[in-house]
């Protein structure tokens, strides 16, 4: 798997964690589903869980913030009414989001202790991964989506054409899933995303001497976490400094993109004054920006079908072997 940093392009100043992925806040588990199958299937799921216990019982504060809202985010009312989550979030294609929110609300039911819950809210993220995967197929599953739920884990993340990136595309190239990290003073901030949009590519703020020019639309879920004890307040004004990073790759922001950003804390404490909060706005920003351009640095060429048309269709894999330094 290549990464942005296997290419000697570093971006930003502040220092990355051991593992440069969101995993590097401690207790942040990952896992992905993904279905590479046939000629028309490039689908998948990826989840994201602040931590291995129960999280309906054990709640984290949460914030989200949304930049065009042209999208489906389960669950976003709820998360910024009340500033928790209270269930691990999914990220999946636009017609698999009532599925995935079934694999949360089966998962959330069958943990000990939930014997009595009525209620669930469930918080899915999506993007459209039409141009690559049969998306009318009514894939992932229930139970493929569990399987990615029960599949998180610690450690490294996989990046590129996996989980809900397996059929995603970006800067008309082929993009994926990507992950970036940064250590603030004694704190960690990571981030993940599913990156499928368009716009016109910079690489460290350099144009990519290959632009296709004329992808523009599109969408892009961000997830980032912390270990700084962050109330939702705080959490919604961190999650809304990513588009920094997402504006840095030289995203079009166009009207029919869907641009979210969650944001979510694992410890629990006083949270620092708001005047305090600038160095991770700025680790948010450049975590973003390496996260997009590692999906895309991941992700490998790929075949499919496009749904609107059913014909066939191929996405260019991002070559960074020649890129200048």
């Amino acid at each position: 798997m290549s990464r942005l940093r296997d290419h000697g392009i570093v971006i930003g100043h502040l220092p990355p964690g051991p593992l440069n992925a969101i995993t590097d806040v401690a207790g942040v588990r990952v896992g992905h589903l993904t279905l590479h199958e046939g000629n028309s299937t490039r689908t998948g799921a990826t989840a994201i869980l602040p931590h291995g216990g129960n999280l309906f019982r054990d709640r984290v504060a949460a914030g989200l913030s949304v930049l065009n809202g042209f999208g489906k985010f389960a669950g976003a009312t709820q998360v910024q009414e009340l500033g928790e989550l209270e269930t691990p979030v999914l990220l999946t294609n636009t017609l698999a989001v009532g599925r995935a929110m079934e694999a949360l609300i089966a998962h959330t039911l069958a943990q000990p202790g939930n014997g009595s819950v009525t209620s669930i809210n469930a918080v899915v993220g999506e993007t459209n991964d039409s141009r690559l995967n049969d998306i009318r197929a009514p894939r992932p599953t229930v139970a493929e989506m569990r399987r990615a739920l029960d599949a998180a884990a610690e450690g490294p993340v996989a990046e590129g054409c996996v989980g809900a990136g397996t059929g995603t595309v970006a800067f008309g190239l082929k993009g994926g899933i990507g992950t970036a990290s940064r250590r603030v003073g004694g704190h960690m901030l990571g981030v993940l995303v599913q990156a499928n949009f368009g716009g016109r590519l910079l690489v460290g703020g350099r144009p990519w001497q290959n632009d296709p020019g004329t992808d523009t639309d599109g969408s892009i879920v961000i997830v980032l976490a912390t270990d700084a004890p962050l109330d939702a307040p705080r959490l919604t004004r961190l999650a809304t400094r990513s588009f920094g990073g997402l504006a840095r790759t030289g995203a079009a922001l166009s009207s029919g993109s869907g641009d979210y950003a969650l944001a979510f804390a694992t410890a629990k404490g006083t949270p620092p004054p708001h005047d305090a909060l600038s160095p991770l706005f700025e680790a948010a920003i450049e975590t973003t920006e390496e996260a997009i351009l590692n999906a895309l640095a991941a992700a490998t060429a790929t075949s499919g079908t496009d749904a609107a048309t059913g014909r066939p269709s191929r996405f260019a894999a991002l070559d960074l072997a020649d890129f200048p330094r």
